[in-house]
């Protein structure tokens, strides 16, 4: 199986509408993949908190809409990364959206750890309550969002409902480049399974994203990974790797249901 992984930068003096033009075109000229990868709130920009009310749109708003068609021509599935979501009663959130090769969206989830350091996420968007995993033919396939790596309670519910391959979206500063890589092999290892990380690059209002986009095996070998600038990163993965490593080292059946029962 071939993932692309587009890394991509959201300038500020870059409008939108524009970023949606550059993509979509970065996105047609992918050859072979199967999966394409998109970081968190590319098409916004993370941090231009300023602009989230204005830029907030649905599932059928300019971002998924051109994901979507782009999916279907193309014949792939496409994880966009994550939109700023228009929801009810002006309610905001983080919503990563995976869509199949018909163009239909097949796994949304609305990040459950907004970040409160040096953001405005936290103030400004609501977290997600849900934590789905989709049946695909690649395998059981979840997504979650960026500040949601440094969750381990998060990652051993994922792996505990069956995830075997995890889609993670970012705009992961350069600052904590190390924490990205460190996090990401990690998860992967502990829980046997394909961590698929796209982050940003370039800078947002002063920030610089860390880029280094990878992907790591369930044996916790990285596969590859990115620089720190814009670029698209072709990998190829055997999907069935995961039962293979979960069976000679079965790491999932050894570890308790829950830790909470032991005494102290």
């Amino acid at each position: 199986m071939k993932i692309a992984l587009v890394q991509v930068a959201s300038p500020d003096a870059e409008t939108r509408e524009d970023r949606i033009d550059r993509v979509e075109k970065i996105l047609r000229s992918i050859n072979g993949a199967e999966l394409i990868v998109l970081p968190e709130l590319w098409s916004a920009g993370y941090f231009h908190f300023d602009d989230y009310a204005a830029l907030a749109e649905t599932l059928d708003g300019p971002t998924v809409s051109m994901c979507s068609r782009v999916a279907a021509e193309l014949g792939v599935h496409l994880h966009l990364g994550s939109i700023i979501e228009a929801g009810e009663g002006g309610q905001l959130s983080n919503t990563s959206i995976l869509l199949g090769p018909d163009g239909s969206v097949v796994h949304t989830y609305r990040k459950i750890h907004v970040f409160g350091y040096k953001s405005k996420e936290a103030e400004l968007l609501t977290a997600g309550t849900s934590l789905p995993v989709a049946a695909l033919p690649f395998g059981a396939t979840a997504g979650i969002t960026c500040y949601d790596l440094r969750f381990p309670g998060l990652w051993m519910e994922l792996s505990t409902r069956g995830a075997e391959i995890v889609i993670v979206p970012a705009a992961w500063p350069a600052a904590r480049r190390e924490h990205w890589r460190l996090l990401s092999t990690a998860r992967a290892l502990e829980h046997q399974i394909f961590v698929v990380a796209c982050n940003a690059a370039g800078t947002q209002e002063g920030v610089e994203l860390g880029g280094h986009s990878r992907v790591v095996d369930p044996a916790g070998k990285v596969i590859a990974e990115a620089d720190a600038g814009e670029s698209v990163l072709m990998v190829d993965i055997d999907p069935a790797q995961v039962s293979t490593v979960r069976n000679e080292f079965p790491v999932i059946n050894d570890r308790l249901a829950s830790y909470q029962t032991l005494t102290v």
